[in-house]
């Protein structure tokens, strides 16, 4: 059952790093149950301040990737609008898979300056810096997923 436990928790770890390329997936959450699984097995000995802290890491990071894009948005000058029409964009973009999710932000954000009465280029900036804060997150994902696989490994082959 160890075994079994270790592989899945392997296939998760796998998973989540995909999910950062394919955001479909919700790659942080994936590689902390990864962790949880490999906890739950015989090779698995994370404390309960390493669980805890990266708990509280996946849900900021979860939370922080629907709010990052409207970050950048504001940041190359959006209005609350365009930040609106950012954060909407995601959230309805989660139901179209990777491309909805890449681009639901920044046709959000530029929706939101249009309807702002700003001037096409202007909400264009705007739709970039959603695309920038998207690259963003994906980037602080990437950073949270190959630090808990490695976490996940070192405990895994610690333990063989």
């Amino acid at each position: 059952m160890d075994i079994a436990l270790a592989i899945i928790g392997a296939v998760l770890m796998v998973l989540s790093i995909v999910g950062c390329i394919a955001p479909v997936l919700p790659s942080v959450p994936l590689a902390y149950i990864g962790i949880i699984v490999l906890q739950i097995s015989a090779y698995g000995d994370f404390s309960t301040s390493f669980l805890v802290i990266w708990a509280i890491l996946t849900v900021l990071i979860t939370v922080l990737n629907y709010i990052i894009p409207a970050l950048g948005t504001k940041k190359l000058g959006g209005s609350k609008f365009g930040e609106r029409g950012c954060f909407v964009g995601t959230i309805i973009g989660v139901f179209f898979g990777p491309f909805g999710i890449i681009i639901g932000p920044f046709a959000g954000a530029v929706v939101g300056e249009l309807l702002a009465g700003k001037e096409f280029e202007a909400a264009l900036k705007s739709g970039l810096g959603s695309f920038l804060g998207f690259i963003t997150s994906t980037f602080i994902n990437l950073i949270a997923c190959v630090a808990l696989s490695f976490f996940y490994f070192a405990e895994l082959f610690g333990k063989l």
